[in-house]
């Protein structure tokens, strides 16, 4: 049973007759009467009773009726929800994202929900590690973080923009008014940093890793949520060490290059390798490559 047939027999259910039909339908009679006959050879009924001056519905074809009706009507529905799609009139995006990434992603988001209304956004928050496992669940459609140490087999990662760890202070720390600063300097100072698993944490530990003594720093406290951390650097007289990318737009604090070797973090969109991508998401994507916000990173770094 084709979708094709169903509309046939509609249409010749409303007219009953088969040269009305067969005109609506920009078809020859024999090719209607050929259609009409496969539906009722494929559903094993009689679907109408033919004469030489009339045509009407059997019991079976009275009974299928309003089912193809409803059928024909579900099937336009599916065209036009596709159709919707295609032109982001609706759908749903699952964005993960890391904390770092937070600040330059308000931007896009704000035009993205100018332009496309109807598209539903699921924004989650979640350590790099965990987004990683979410994107290969499928669980969001691509995820916003710095690239991560080793691959991840089925991933690829888009560079968006290089960035650096800095330390970050407020504007009345001693370390405020430097332009760069060597982990031996920032030991002599008091330290908020982000709790381990958070990116800028990790590419931190790594860069300890390589000294003789990795308790160089003097931590006072560890948190894994950046905003609060940013709050204490207002506060407090203490410092962090986040990606410079992690306070775009934050008033109040300003971010002072870490001066030690490989002090280079890409930020990144990662996404399932040789997967159907939405529209909607390469919509976002390339709104994102488009913001002010991810040129001043780039323009920084050049």
């Amino acid at each position: 049973m084709e979708l094709r047939q169903l509309r046939y027999f509609v249409k010749l259910a409303e007219t009953l007759n088969f040269s009305e039909a067969a005109k609506a339908l920009f078809v020859t009679q024999s090719t209607l009467s050929q259609q009409i006959k496969q539906l009722e050879q494929d559903l094993d009924a009689q679907l109408l009773i033919r004469t030489s001056h009339s045509v009407a519905l059997t019991e079976a074809g009275k009974e299928l009726l309003p089912c193809a009706i409803r059928s024909i009507a579900d099937a336009d529905l599916c065209r036009q929800r596709v159709n919707d799609l295609k032109n982001m009139l609706c759908g749903t995006l699952n964005i993960g994202v890391t904390y770092s990434f937070s600040p330059i992603l308000t931007e896009t988001l704000v035009d993205f929900m100018k332009l496309y209304p109807g598209v539903k956004l699921n924004i989650f928050y979640r350590p790099m590690a965990e987004l990683m496992e979410m994107l290969l669940r499928r669980e969001v459609d691509f995820a916003l973080a710095f690239r991560p140490s080793h691959p991840q087999p089925g991933i690829v990662s888009h560079v968006l923009f290089q960035n650096y760890l800095s330390v970050i202070v407020g504007p009345e720390h001693p370390l405020a008014s430097r332009e760069k600063v060597t982990l031996e300097e920032l030991s002599k100072y008091d330290l908020a940093l982000p709790a381990r698993g958070l990116q800028a944490r990790n590419a931190l530990d790594r860069i300890l890793d390589r000294y003789p003594s990795p308790d160089i720093l003097r931590v006072r406290v560890e948190l894994n949520e950046v905003h609060i951390l940013l709050e204490l650097i207002r506060r407090k007289h203490l410092a962090t060490v986040l990606a410079e990318a992690s306070i775009h737009d934050e008033d109040g604090v300003r971010a002072v290059p870490l001066d030690i070797p490989d002090n280079d973090m890409q930020g990144c969109v990662h996404t399932l390798r040789d997967t159907y991508h939405k529209h909607s998401m390469q919509q976002f994507i390339k709104l994102l490559n488009d913001s002010a916000a991810i040129k001043r990173r780039i323009n920084s770094w050049l």
